[in-house]
C-alpha cells in the first residue's frame, strides 16, 4: 500500500526536477449578478444577442444590465431562452494550425496556452477538445508538440502552462476551467466531447480536477501518476465519467502501484475504466513515459466516448472548499468536514487524514420521484428541467428515507439565465432551483 507521505514525497521529488521556481496567482473571482437599469441601446438589441452577450461578458456591471434587459423582454420565456442557450453562439472564422501564444487571464494574471486547431476546422462543425497537462520541467508548448500529431482532424488540443506543473493546486484547477471556457468562446466545441489528460504531475491534476468536475468531461486520461488513498472517496464522483489509465511497470518516478490501487478501487465501485500497463522504457525517462504504441487504442477510445450530460443517477463527494454544482445537484451546507487549502493534496488537516467528507447520491427512481442519500449534509440543491422531470406534475424528494419535499416546482427565467452563465454549458439548462434543508436526525 502506498502511504500518503509516500506520494507527497514523490510530488516533491518531481518538483525538484523542475528547472525554475515560478510565481503563483490567485483564482478567478465569482460573478455576482443583481438588478440594473438597462440603457436604451441595450433594450434595442435582439433577444438572442442579449442572451449571448449576457452569457459571455466578463464585465460584471454589463452582465447586470443585460440580465435586467432580458427579464424585461416580453419574449423572454423559459422555452425561448432554453432554445437560445442550447443553440449556443454563432462562430466566425478563427486561426487554425498551431497557436502557441494564446492567453488566458485568471484574476489579473496571464497564462500561456498552446492551442492546436485542425487545418480543416470549420465554424459550422463541432469538434472535440482535449486539454493536456504537462509534467514538471515542461511547458504547454513542449507538450503540445508531443500530442499534436496524435489526434487527427476531429479535435482541438489545448495545453496550458502552469508553474512547475503543479496541477494539484486550486489555482491550477481554475486555470484548466478557464482554458476550456476561453477555447469555447472562439471555437465550436461539442460540450459532450471534452477530455482531460495529463502526464506525471499533469496526471495527478487529471485525477484531481477530473474528480471534482467529473460531469464536465467525457473522460479523463491520467498517465504515469496517482493519488493517495485519502483522496479515494472522490473517485466516487466518476460514476458516469470513464477513465483511461496508462502506467509503466518500470516507472521509478511514480511507482506503478499508484495506478494499480486506483484500478482496484474503480473495480470495487463498478465504475467504467480502461487500464493499460506497459513494460517499455525510454533512454531519458526510464519507464516514466507514454509509449507511442499506446496511441492507436487511446485515440480509438476517445473517438467512442460521449458525455451523458443528464444522467438520472449522480454521486458527489465534496470537501468544504468545493461546494460547487455537480450536474443537477449541489451540496450547500455540511457538518464539519475536511477543507483543502490551495494545495489539493493538502495533508495538514486531520479531517482530510480521516477522510471526513460530505457525500450525496441522488437518483430519479420513478416519474417525478427523486431519492437522495446523504452523509454529513445539512442542505442541498436540485437543479431541474423538463428532460429530468415533468414540470407540470408534483415532485417528490425523499432524503434518507423521509419525504423532504412534495409539490409543484416553478420554472424561472432568472434561475435559467444565472445557471447558464455560471456553468457555461449549453447542454445543461436549468430553470428550476429547489433547495432542500435537511432536518436534524431525531435523537434515539
Amino acid at each position: 500500500m502506498v502511504r500518503y507521505t509516500d506520494i507527497a514525497m514523490l510530488i516533491r521529488l518531481v518538483l525538484v526536477l523542475a528547472c525554475s521556481l515560478w510565481p503563483v496567482v490567485t483564482s478567478h473571482a465569482a460573478v455576482s449578478l443583481s438588478d440594473a437599469a438597462p440603457s436604451d441601446s441595450v433594450q434595442a438589441v435582439p433577444l438572442r444577442q442579449l442572451v449571448q452577450d449576457y452569457l459571455t461578458t466578463e464585465d460584471t456591471e454589463q452582465a447586470k444590465e443585460l440580465l435586467t434587459a432580458i427579464l424585461q423582454n416580453k419574449d423572454a420565456t423559459v422555452s425561448a431562452l432554453e432554445e437560445i442557450i442550447r443553440a449556443g453562439p454563432s462562430y466566425d472564422s478563427q486561426p487554425v494550425g498551431v497557436l502557441p501564444e494564446m492567453r488566458v487571464v485568471v484574476r489579473d494574471r496571464t497564462y500561456e496556452v498552446s492551442l492546436a486547431v485542425p487545418d480543416s476546422y470549420r465554424p459550422s462543425n463541432s469538434y472535440g477538445l482535449v486539454v493536456c497537462l504537462h509534467g514538471a520541467g515542461f511547458t504547454g508548448a513542449a507538450y503540445l508538440e508531443r500530442w499534436r500529431p496524435r489526434l487527427g482532424e476531429d479535435y482541438l488540443l489545448a495545453c496550458p502552462t502552469y508553474p512547475q506543473g503543479a496541477w494539484f493546486t486550486r489555482r491550477a484547477e481554475d486555470l484548466v476551467l478557464a482554458t476550456i471556457r476561453a477555447v469555447q468562446r472562439r471555437y465550436r466545441i461539442a460540450p459532450d466531447r471534452i477530455f482531460l489528460t495529463g502526464m506525471s504531475n499533469g496526471g495527478i491534476g487529471a485525477w484531481l480536477i477530473g474528480m471534482h468536475h467529473a460531469t464536465r468531461f467525457a473522460g479523463i486520461v491520467p498517465m504515469s501518476s496517482g493519488i493517495d488513498t485519502v483522496l479515494f472517496p472522490f473517485l466516487e464522483n466518476l460514476r458516469g465519467t470513464p477513465a483511461y489509465i496508462i502506467h509503466g511497470m518500470r516507472d521509478e518516478v511514480m511507482p506503478v502501484e499508484l495506478s494499480r490501487t486506483i484500478v482496484k478501487e474503480l473495480a470495487r465501485l463498478g465504475y467504467p475504466y480502461v487500464y493499460r500497463e506497459h513494460d517499455k522504457t525510454h533512454p531519458l525517462a526510464g519507464g516514466h513515459f507514454f509509449p507511442r504504441e499506446e496511441l492507436p487504442d487511446l485515440v480509438k477510445w476517445l473517438n467512442g466516448q460521449r458525455r451523458a450530460p443528464l444522467s438520472k443517477s449522480l454521486t458527489v463527494v465534496r470537501d468544504a472548499s468545493h461546494l460547487l454544482p455537480f450536474g443537477w445537484v449541489r451540496i450547500d451546507a455540511t457538518d464539519r468536514i475536511a477543507a483543502f487549502s490551495e494545495d489539493l493534496v493538502d495533508r495538514g488537516d486531520e479531517a482530510i487524514r480521516q477522510r471526513t467528507y460530505a457525500k450525496l447520491h441522488a437518483e430519479i427512481t420513478a416519474s417525478n420521484r427523486i431519492e437522495v442519500r446523504i452523509e454529513r449534509v445539512q442542505s442541498f440543491s436540485l437543479f431541474l428541467n423538463d428532460r429530468l422531470i415533468d414540470l407540470t406534475q408534483p415532485v417528490t424528494v425523499v432524503t434518507n428515507g423521509r419525504i423532504s419535499f412534495e409539490g409543484l416546482v416553478s420554472p424561472n427565467v432568472e434561475t435559467l439565465l444565472q445557471q447558464a452563465r455560471l456553468r457555461q454549458d449549453p447542454q445543461l439548462p436549468f430553470p428550476v432551483h429547489l433547495r432542500i434543508a435537511v432536518p436534524p436526525t431525531p435523537a434515539p
